[in-house]
């Protein structure tokens, strides 16, 4: 029988369907009930509310894209820099992580002794428990960063 009404041979009774919602653990309204939907739910965050900083010479400002209450899991910024901008950085908690995704220009990460060129498009990801620098010495520049890790 369900195999018919499955093709559309047959129309199945009452009693059929209460025997077969009987034998699915089922409410014969479940087969005719809507189930309600949540809305989806979009928040916009406009530009003129999404906190910014510079630094103290205004060679590199930091828009602050992490929802207010997520930085103790992630924080996310938009780095813009002016030729010869350098955001230079204390060590973050341990284990901390930069993630850095180069949008306009190229930038230069040091870590310690270390020093890479990232040209646009490429991505630099460093550990940031210790001193670090972004720097753009040719030109404007634009960025994202993610930071991630570090308990405390």
């Amino acid at each position: 029988m369900v195999s018919q009404v499955e093709r559309g041979q047959a129309n199945p009774t009452f009693a059929t369907l209460w025997n077969l919602t009987q034998a699915l653990g089922i409410d014969l309204a479940d087969l005719t009930t809507d189930r309600a939907v949540e809305p989806v739910s979009i928040e916009i965050a406009p530009a003129s509310r999404t906190p910014s900083m510079s630094t103290e010479d205004g060679g590199v400002s930091l828009r602050i894209l992490n929802p207010a209450g997520t930085a103790d899991v992630a924080e996310w910024y938009e780095l813009t820099f002016r030729a010869g901008g350098r955001l230079v950085s204390s060590a973050h908690a341990t284990d901390t992580m930069e993630h850095l995704t180069v949008l306009d220009g190229a930038l230069v990460v040091e870590v310690d002794d270390a020093t890479e060129q990232v040209p646009i498009g490429a991505t630099a990801r460093y550990p940031a428990d210790r001193s670090h620098t972004i720097a753009a010495p040719d030109g404007t520049a634009r960025a994202l960063l993610v930071v991630i890790g570090g308990a405390g």
